[in-house]
């Protein structure tokens, strides 16, 4: 299975999380956009927008890491999330 593979396989596997912190969430999302799209390609949204500026910041904090990487550690964050939800 090909890392592109197994990440789209862990995309899939996340969306049947019932229970995740926002943390995690966020930090799932900022992974995802980076693997996805690459570095932030739009402008911060303003402070009557705190969820969508908190996934642009999420998604910021990973500015510079390439795709393969993302993807790496995306799926071993989904590992750790589906396995706290006893899903793995």
């Amino acid at each position: 299975m090909t890392l592109k593979e197994e990440f789209e396989q862990h995309c899939e596997k996340v969306k049947s999380l019932t229970q995740a912190t926002n943390e995690d969430l966020l930090i799932i999302y900022g992974l995802f956009k980076q693997a996805t799209v690459g570095n932030v390609d739009t402008s911060r949204p303003g402070m009557f927008d705190p969820k969508g500026r908190a996934k642009w910041d999420s998604w910021k904090s990973f500015e510079g890491k390439s795709a393969d990487d993302a993807m790496t550690e995306y799926i071993t964050k989904a590992k750790q999330m589906l396995e706290a939800n006893g899903l793995a």
